[in-house]
């Protein structure tokens, strides 16, 4: 080398150590390398991460070598203010020839020969290739892992966070509920995770199945804690709820005394109340001792039942009063057809008289039969169109 090729090749070999020192340094402040130096493994991690130690251990002996040789011209160069062809000699051998020495590993006696083992001799670019080689894998290794673990401890984490939330809500309501079997599930599954996540990833439909069931556990904890501080109110809600009923199913009473008089009826149309159902569970659920949880199911399926009944009794009252008017449509209907037949000159026909005198008898005979009536109406309008039977 020449003293100016020398000095170059000096200066860039110096940030180069740098550079590659700062990586390890990175490499061994990773958040991830730090846990797992610390972290019990097994499985597929387990070997993953064993190999990867391994390229670590390789790269820190080829970077220690490295280090050595460059120190080693780093006091050559420093030797002399201006180097002489003897110096310029040294630092060619060490900064491009074969100067990084890696002895030869010790084996166990069983892969032994009594013949030396050989060191390996390598150029500094060479070192260089191989340590990148070994802190690629290690790196991989670093996010392969990172990754798993990304994946699964969020939700995981979420559910233990539920968890707590649930176990706070039941021990608040006193209720007996068994959360330990959950807690075991999870617990297993978060030791997994964290000792191979690589290999033992937790089953997405089975920590689905966990969430769904916290969830679920919550929101009717929640709504257990809601009725027992509502309680007062929603019963006095309830009480007016059953006045609505009561207005509503007299009101479906009287439209089917007005109706029956008009309209046949038969027996299973007379509207029944729920107002006995409805109170006998009002009552029973006062005295009730059991846990918030089911008090609260059983409230809320009485106000839910209590809506029913009143828009079940508003619905038969309104289908009472459409009889009639149903009545008074085939009656209207009949009235057009009669004029209908006197403008065809039908009128006088005694098939179609005869037909006419039928419906209408129907039509005005309390109570009135309004399938016959209806089709008494359809055969008139079809013999005035000219149509049979």
């Amino acid at each position: 080398m020449s003293r100016e090729g020398a000095e170059y090749a000096l200066r860039a070999r110096a940030d180069e150590r740098d550079r590659i020192s700062g990586d390890l340094l990175d490499l061994e402040s990773h958040t991830t390398y730090q846990l797992l130096k610390g972290s019990s493994l097994r499985g597929a991690t387990q070997r993953r991460w064993a190999s990867a130690q391994a390229a670590l251990a390789t790269l820190w002996v080829l970077y220690d070598a490295y280090r050595g040789v460059l120190r080693e011209a780093e006091r050559i160069r420093a030797t002399r203010s201006r180097m002489g062809a003897e110096q310029l000699a040294e630092l060619t051998a060490l900064l491009a020839g074969p100067s990084v020495v890696l002895k030869a590993a010790a084996r166990p006696v069983e892969q032994r020969s009594l013949l030396p083992e050989a060191d390996e001799r390598l150029t500094l670019d060479q070192a260089v290739l191989r340590m990148d080689a070994a802190f690629q894998e290690a790196t991989d290794a670093l996010a392969e892992i990172d990754t798993a673990w990304s994946a699964s401890l969020p939700g995981l984490d979420a559910a233990a966070t539920d968890l707590r939330t649930v176990t706070g809500l039941r021990d608040r309501l006193g209720e007996p509920l068994d959360l330990d079997l959950t807690a075991g599930e999870l617990g297993r599954m978060r030791a997994a995770a964290l000792e191979d996540p690589l290999g033992s990833p937790p089953a997405e439909h089975e920590l689905d199945r966990i969430t769904t069931l916290l969830a679920r556990c919550r929101a009717d904890l929640e709504q257990a804690l809601r009725v027992r501080e509502e309680y007062g109110r929603r019963r006095e809600d309830l009480a007016a709820a059953f006045d609505r009923v009561r207005a509503a199913e007299s009101d479906a009473r009287l439209a089917h005394g007005t109706v029956v008089v008009k309209i046949a009826l038969p027996p299973q149309a007379g509207p029944r109340s729920r107002m006995a159902e409805l109170t006998g569970e009002l009552d029973a659920l006062d005295v009730s001792t059991e846990g918030w949880l089911r008090r609260a199911a059983r409230l809320t399926a009485l106000e839910r039942a209590a809506q029913e009944a009143a828009g079940q009794a508003r619905t038969t009252a309104k289908a009472l009063f459409g009889l009639i008017a149903r009545r008074d449509e085939l009656r209207g209907r009949l009235g057009a057809c009669q004029a209908m037949a006197v403008r065809k000159g039908r009128a006088e026909d005694p098939e179609a008289a005869r037909l006419y005198e039928r419906a209408r008898s129907l039509l005005w005979t309390a109570p009135c039969d309004l399938t016959k009536a209806a089709e008494a109406v359809d055969l008139y309008q079809r013999s005035i169109n000219g149509g049979g039977r």
